[in-house]
């Protein structure tokens, strides 16, 4: 009878990811576990230079070696960065993650190290739920040919480079009527991407559930441009309307140039980021929890009257 099989996905240049990783797998192998681990550094898309415009790997290609579907989960150790890069070295699999917060707020984790050894038992004796959020697809067309692309969990952002300015952009939602933006940049964003970038952007948040995308203008040059949320079955184009080279990037991980001749094709992508809860998903809680949304409200205290 074949052994079962499992991933393990860490932050290495973290010590205690390493240690962990190596106690994981140490502990399931002696269970009876076959065991595939990777670095996060597999997903990261890495940036363009103007004298290497293009770091460019297809999106199934960055699945690791010894990771397939055949797999029953994976467990992922690091920040917010290492299970973005998880997802887009893993999706492609449907492989559910596991994720195990080693870093600072850890708003995509699903548990903690101190709490580790009660999550794995859990995830061994199968008592998990597996919620799942939509990614998109981005692709950069050049002269009609295909010349970047990338999954994404959270957002891609294209933007103004530095000492250029304000910048603008037609993009097309659907069959309808091209808009123009006039702005420093726009964010394109998943649910799960709403309590990123483009929250910080003035974007609303949207639970993971709701299929929608939305559209952020960064600075816009008009009160007229603000935050659009639109059906996520609705494909994207945008063009850059203007001269200036612009930057995109994904997820805040990696991207590349975008000439004035460039178009950028986004759509819901057909992978799916499949999360393990530990307990059924409460997004509120999570909001509440690393942002502090809902808290009670507390009074100042009564003013003293002056004589």
């Amino acid at each position: 009878m074949a052994k079962p099989k499992a991933g393990i996905i860490y932050n290495d240049i973290k010590p205690m990811a390493c240690q962990v990783a190596l106690e994981i797998e140490e502990k399931l192998t002696a269970s009876g576990w076959e065991i595939a681990t990777n670095t996060g550094v597999g997903g990261i898309l890495e940036y363009s230079t103007p004298g290497s415009p293009v770091c460019h790997t297809k999106i199934e290609q960055l699945v690791p070696p010894n990771f397939d579907s055949d797999m029953a989960f994976a467990i992922v150790l690091g920040g917010d960065g290492t299970v973005l890069s998880a997802f887009r070295q893993l999706a492609p699999c449907g492989i559910p993650l596991l994720t195990v917060n080693t870093g600072h707020m850890g708003f995509l984790t699903e548990t903690y190290l101190n709490k580790l050894s009660q999550a794995l038992d859990q995830l061994l004796a199968g008592e998990y739920e597996v919620e799942e959020r939509s990614m998109l697809t981005v692709k950069v067309f050049r002269n009609d040919a295909l010349f970047w692309e990338a999954l994404t969990l959270n957002e891609m952002v294209l933007h103004r480079e530095p000492l250029t300015s304000m910048c603008h952009f037609e993009i097309q939602i659907g069959k309808h009527a091209p808009v123009d933006i006039a702005a420093d940049g726009i964010i394109i964003s998943t649910p799960t991407g709403s309590t990123a970038y483009s929250l910080s952007s003035g974007g609303p948040v949207v639970t993971p559930d709701v299929p929608v995308l939305q559209l952020a203008p960064i600075c816009p040059h008009s009160l007229a441009s603000r935050a659009l949320v639109f059906s996520d079955r609705e494909e994207v184009n945008v063009f850059p309307a203007t001269p200036n080279r612009m930057v995109m990037v994904v997820d805040g991980n990696g991207g590349c140039y975008i000439l004035p001749e460039d178009r950028i094709y986004l759509a819901k992508s057909h992978y799916q980021a499949r999360f393990i809860r530990l307990q059924s998903p409460e997004f509120f809680r999570i909001l509440r929890e690393k942002l502090g949304w809902g808290l009670p409200h507390i009074a100042k205290p009564n003013s003293v009257e002056l004589p």
